[in-house]
């Protein structure tokens, strides 16, 4: 158990993963500091539900830093591309998808860096998953340890002997074994946003990845998803 007056950055987006990630950040006796990054991303509602996240759970402090990625786009979610819907397990597992933005992760993860080293924080966490995304590179195990070796090699923290720790408490668990996490740690599952291609209401489409691997994931969990989507 770290001591409670310890500090963590957890980078916060306002979806299922980050929140349960959040959430057991603040079990493992941190205090949390929330960073979210307005990207240009076309469900920017999530930025929303993350402000309305790091409220319920009583973070220390919330930053939201504005990139603006649709500056060079790439990914359909900061492109006009279209976001692939109605896609089935096997197709997702093929190749890397259009919604992968590039090196996005990367740019997070140095700001989640910025900013733990202004807090003198001990740990970064962050929502990576291995087994429910569609082969992203920089959500498997050796990129987190790489960048970990950045974070040592390039501050001030780092060449001092005080490395920070870059965590991903759900890289290795499936959607319904998040959900089950989530729901024991009490995560307001209702404030969160998944979805990738939101109506102008802010509904989640239900037709995308993200929502096809929530709702299946809840499913599993034997979970009620208290999120609505414009699809039953």
């Amino acid at each position: 158990m770290t001591h409670p007056q310890s500090n963590a950055v957890v980078l916060l987006s306002g979806g299922l993963d980050s929140t349960v990630t959040a959430a057991i950040a603040q079990q493992d006796g941190f205090r949390i500091h929330c960073l979210t990054v307005s990207y240009g991303q076309r469900h920017g509602v999530e930025v929303l539900r993350a402000q309305a996240v790091a409220a319920a759970l009583g973070a220390g402090g919330h930053v939201i830093v504005t990139v603006d990625l649709r500056a060079l786009g790439g990914s359909a979610l900061t492109a006009d591309l279209a976001v692939p819907k109605d896609r089935t397990e096997r197709e997702r597992a093929g190749e890397i998808p259009i919604t992968y933005v590039p090196a996005r992760n990367t740019i997070f993860l140095s700001l989640a860096l910025a900013h733990a080293e202004t807090l003198q924080a001990q740990a970064i966490y962050f929502g990576a998953n291995v087994l429910d995304y569609s082969g992203y590179p920089d959500c498997r195990p050796e990129f987190i340890r790489a960048f970990e070796a950045v974070a040592r090699l390039g501050t001030k923290m780092g060449v001092e002997g005080r490395a920070i720790e870059v965590r991903a408490p759900l890289l290795m668990l499936s959607k319904a074994e998040i959900v089950r996490r989530g729901q024991e740690l009490n995560v307001p599952f209702e404030l969160t946003h998944s979805c990738y291609d939101p109506g102008v209401d802010g509904v989640a489409c239900g037709r995308c990845d993200s929502c096809r691997i929530r709702r299946e994931g809840f499913r599993q969990a034997g979970v009620e998803d208290p999120v609505p989507y414009a699809i039953l």
